[in-house]
């Protein structure tokens, strides 16, 4: 949906605090800077969300008119090489002569309790969050209304999400206390196990998982790091848009990973 000339503007910083207000960024301990990343111009009328800022989402925000990009996966990590070369380059450039404002919120986002991609994503498969864990609680765990068997769950989850998980059956138990982490959680695994879980759904698996799933007998499910955290950036930008009067459109550029 592209802004209209009679459609409200707000400033920059009015923005990053709505942002802020929702997520409380300053209660993380994160790998990169939560909030506004790249400063462009001084009012925005559209408001365009993505998962990751990359190139394909910055000329796809570019070409629907956005005054502003907001993203799960910034362009600034911790530790991360300081040199703007490359695709840094590229993708900077690109904000830069467009003028888009870049927020993006990592943990912060993940971690809501409406908005956020755990719960965004629990809502979709039909599981609530009954308590958490894992490091700064990101976690979460909860009880299926009946129980099913890995293969059931593991079908509702690739309809879903559109995308069929890499998985390791467990022993065979029904499943009922479901936990999850979207995106790379999969180190929290042993986590989900000792909170009780049957099953664990993240986003990606290394290779212990797969021993750690046969052994201790709980389902592991890959679903996919961009596909698990498809909706929390869309519920918050369809939020934040909806509350200031902006023009707000969802973009995905679609991931295998």
């Amino acid at each position: 949906m592209t802004a209209t000339t009679t459609s409200p503007a707000v400033t920059r910083q009015h923005l990053l605090a709505a942002f802020d207000d929702i997520l409380q960024p300053g209660r993380f301990k994160d790998y990169g800077p939560n909030g506004l990343q790249v400063e462009g111009k001084a009012e925005i009328r559209t408001l365009v969300s993505g998962v990751t800022a990359s190139l394909a989402l910055i000329e796809a925000a570019v070409a629907a008119g956005a005054d502003a990009l907001v993203v799960h996966h910034g362009l600034f990590w911790r530790g991360q090489d300081g040199r703007v070369t490359g695709w840094m380059k590229q993708r900077l450039a690109a904000l830069l002569a467009s003028g888009i404002n870049l927020y993006a919120y990592h943990l912060p986002l993940d971690a809501h309790a409406e908005l956020g991609n755990n719960a965004q994503l629990g809502a979709r498969l039909g599981v609530q969050a009954e308590r958490h864990f894992g490091e700064q609680d990101l976690g979460s765990v909860g009880t299926l209304d009946a129980p099913l068997a890995a293969e059931e769950w593991v079908s509702r989850v690739e309809r879903v999400l559109g995308r069929t998980p890499t998985w390791v059956p467990g022993d065979g138990r029904p499943l009922r206390q479901i936990a999850w982490c979207t995106g790379g959680a999969q180190g929290y695994f042993e986590a989900a196990i000792a909170a009780g879980a049957d099953a664990y759904v993240t986003g990606e698996i290394s290779e212990p998982q797969a021993h750690y799933a046969r052994e201790m007998g709980v389902a592991f499910i890959a679903a996919g790091h961009h596909a698990t955290e498809r909706y929390g950036v869309q519920a918050l930008g369809a939020q934040v848009a909806g509350q200031l009067g902006l023009s707000h459109r969802f973009i995905d550029i679609d991931n295998p990973a």
